[in-house]
């Protein structure tokens, strides 16, 4: 099953998190049951060649890949897609202008400002079916974009709406420690998550843990993010401890 696929059903997909260049941490995910993995290219420590070599060793592994980048810069948006991506998530995004530039970044010309060079003989040449196999979700995590949300929304061609409680509770001026639990942040999620849903797109977000993911399943949300690598390896290294010291 295809990540587009895996969305169009309507169920909950899972995703980890990769902020460092591995071998093998994708593919951990995928083993554990994980629908995708996001590849952060806007807080972590990896570049375009480093994502471009983990998503060809997941080219014949059954999980979705995601990248996030900062903006909607055609040129990097453009390389990790020739590289195999199958979504984007477009940080930042605050307006529908925003929102329609992270779009256009994904289409060819005419209907976009992509540049053809995909780097993978298996993504094939047929321009149509390039795009067709890209979702782009926009990453709403500010006051501003919050009050724009459903312009946001509305802009054609978009797959989903990606919230990302941390800044979006900053940008409220509320601690980042609680962006998940206070009443205001979890109001401007929901309408988030309402606008999306209203505008028939996949409602999207960054939990980071498994107990957030539950909450966020329950609030309506369908795409979920939960640990990244590093998160993963501390708590089964922890387990494994505790295990040994027969604390477990």
């Amino acid at each position: 099953m295809t990540f587009q696929q895996a969305l169009a059903t309507g169920q909950c997909v899972w995703g980890g998190w990769i902020t460092g260049p591995t071998a093998i941490g994708p593919e951990e995910f995928a083993r554990a049951g994980y629908d995708y993995v996001g590849f952060d290219a806007q807080h972590g420590y990896i570049d375009d060649a480093d994502i471009a070599r983990m998503l060809r060793r997941l080219e014949h592994v059954p999980i979705g890949t995601a990248v996030r980048l900062p903006n909607a810069d055609a040129a990097p948006i453009g390389r990790v897609l020739d590289a195999g991506a199958d979504a984007i998530i477009v940080a930042m995004i605050e307006s529908a202008d925003q929102a329609a530039a992270a779009v256009a970044a994904a289409r060819y010309p005419p209907a976009g400002t992509r540049s053809f060079g995909p780097l993978r003989a298996s993504l094939g040449a047929d321009t149509a079916a390039l795009e067709a196999r890209v979702s782009v979700f926009a990453m709403i995590e500010t006051a501003a974009a919050l009050a724009d949300v459903e312009a946001i929304c509305a802009v054609p061609g978009l797959a989903g709406i990606y919230v990302g409680p941390a800044d979006l509770a900053i940008s409220m001026g509320v601690d980042v420690t609680h962006a998940t639990t206070d009443p205001d942040v979890l109001t401007a999620i929901g309408r988030v998550r309402e606008a999306a849903s209203a505008a028939g797109l996949v409602p999207a977000i960054h939990a980071g843990n498994g107990k957030v993911g539950h909450a966020m399943a329950q609030f309506g949300f369908q795409m979920i993010t939960l640990a990244a690598e590093s998160q993963a390896l501390r708590r089964g290294a922890a387990m494994g401890l505790e295990e040994a010291k027969g604390e477990r």
